[in-house]
Order: structure tokens, then sequence, then C-alpha cells
């Protein structure tokens, strides 16, 4: 028997259920498609201007606690915030013979979510802008405030009634481009049959999605007169970054998709529906929440 081979990573789905030919025999030569981490929204890290340092090392230490934050997850850039972005404001107070660090973390609308304390500096090495110092400051603080994130992003997900912490995920089928035949047209009809599901609903416009499908469907010559057809599902959040693509490869008669796909396009949403639901659902349960 043969099937459609799809791919997932990391992830790798084998057909279940019976299906129609032409998915039975020894499918074409294998790619691998790559499951994409999308960048979650930035956090930003504007230099303090009342942290006790000149501007130079304030600078230097916003760049040194947006590094630090990136590598204990919390996906950060030292700049400007704009309107609509989360930021986290830095300021600084003597305290005996060192200084201490406070952190303020404000939401897109202005409002500020969460404080923290940070440990606490000796004055002369962070008043003197020491590279060492402040570095070490960074790193030490990056920690808790990368747990302060998390905290403030749980509450605010579960107090938003819409969020997918509430709700069944909607997904929309954009456009499915490149297929021979009528393709372009089965094959997402077919995917609206069967992506629905408890677990994912169809959206009937984009902009009422969390996640977008779109589909390319490429062909080359293959052996013996066949033709190697390649389905390739990209899975877009609602802020166009890229969740998961799956893929799927076979070699096929030039006739089983020409004029009419029928059974062939049948198949392949249904194999496709599979990874695709995978792709969101790991991408609900990877997600920070909040973010």
């Amino acid at each position: 028997m043969k099937h459609f081979l799809l791919l997932l990573l990391p992830l790798a789905l084998a057909s279940c259920g019976t299906l129609p030919q032409p998915f039975y025999g020894n499918p074409g030569s294998p790619e691998a498609a790559k499951l994409s981490e999308p960048p979650a929204p930035v956090l930003m890290v504007p230099t303090p201007k009342t942290a006790l340092l000149d501007d130079k090392s304030a600078g230097l230490y916003a760049h040194d606690l947006a590094a630090a934050l990136a590598a204990a997850d919390v996906p950060s850039v030292a700049g400007v915030a704009v309107k609509g972005e989360w930021q986290v404001g830095i300021s600084a107070a003597v305290n005996g013979n060192n200084v201490e660090p406070a952190y303020a973390v404000i939401g897109p609308d202005g409002k500020t979510y969460g404080h923290q304390a940070g440990a606490l500096v000796p004055a002369a090495g962070w008043s003197n802008g020491d590279a060492a110092t402040l570095t070490t400051a960074a790193t030490t603080d990056a920690t808790t405030l990368a747990k302060l994130m998390t905290s403030i992003n749980a509450q605010v997900q579960q107090s938003n009634p819409d969020s997918l912490e509430n709700r069944v995920p909607r997904i929309f089928i954009g456009t499915v481009t490149g297929a021979p035949g009528d393709g372009d047209v089965s094959l997402p009809l077919n995917l609206a049959r069967d992506l629905p599901g408890p677990d994912l609903a169809l959206a009937k416009a984009a902009d009422q999605a969390d996640f977008i499908v779109t589909g390319t469907i490429t062909t080359k010559p293959a052996p013996q007169a066949q033709l190697q057809v390649e389905l390739d599902w990209v899975v877009r959040d609602r802020n166009n970054r890229v969740a998961g693509q799956v893929s799927q490869i076979h070699d096929l008669n030039p006739g089983d998709i020409t004029p009419y796909w029928g059974d062939v396009a049948a198949a392949a949403a249904s194999e496709a529906a599979q990874g695709i639901s995978t792709v969101v659902q790991n991408e609900i349960l990877k997600k920070p929440k909040g973010r």
C-alpha cells in the first residue's frame, strides 16, 4: 500500500484509514519539511534615563538586559518602544554602598503590569559603568524579570474571554496555488471538510482567524513518465508569523490529477488536515502565555 508522504517536523505522521488510489505504493523522494518557530512579540528595552548611569552606560545596560532576557526565552530588543509594544522601564536608587535597580513592565496600552526590584549592585561599579558589573546585574535580574513576564502574560490571557486559553482556535483556509487541473479549487474544498473538529474551528474570513493556512503545489518530472507532486501547507498566526509547515510528496501519473483531482484531493486533504491540526495545537502549547 502507498500513501501520500506527509512530513511534519519534528513530528512524522503516518496515514490512517484506507486511502483511495493513487495513494497506494511507494512514495516519492522525501524532502524534509521545516516546522518553523515563530518569533514572539518583542519586549522593548529603552535606554534608561533615571538609572544613575551616564548615557553611554545606560545604553550598554539596555543592550545587556535585552540580551539576557532573550537568553531567558523572553524575545527582547534594546531600543525605543513605540505605541502598541511591551517595554520594560529601568530605574535605580542608592541603597547604602549599593545601587538597587528597579523594573516596570509596561503594556501596549501604556499601563504598568508589574514591578520588579533588582539585586543590589556595588555602587562604584554601577556608577562608573563597569562593563562586567553591568553584565552581571543584567544577567541576574533577567531571570526574575522572565518569571514576572510569565506571570503577567498568564494573567492577561486568563482575563481575556477571547483568548485561546478560553476557546477553540479558528483557522482560515487561504489560497491554494500551482496545482494542475482543478487542484487549486478541489484541495481547499476538501480541506474545509476535514479540518473542523473539537479542537479546531473554521473561520469565514482571515480577519476572524487565529491561524491561516495556504497551500503551494509544485510538480516536476519523475521516473516512468510520472510527476513528483509536492504540496506545501504553511500555517501562519494572526501576525503573519509562520507557525509551521506540512509537506506531502508523491509520484503520480499525470492523469491522476488532470483535469480533476477527485479522490486524490480527498485523500491529500485528509492527511494534510492531520498535520495542520497538529501544527496549530503544538503552537498553542509551546507558545508562552500572553505572547
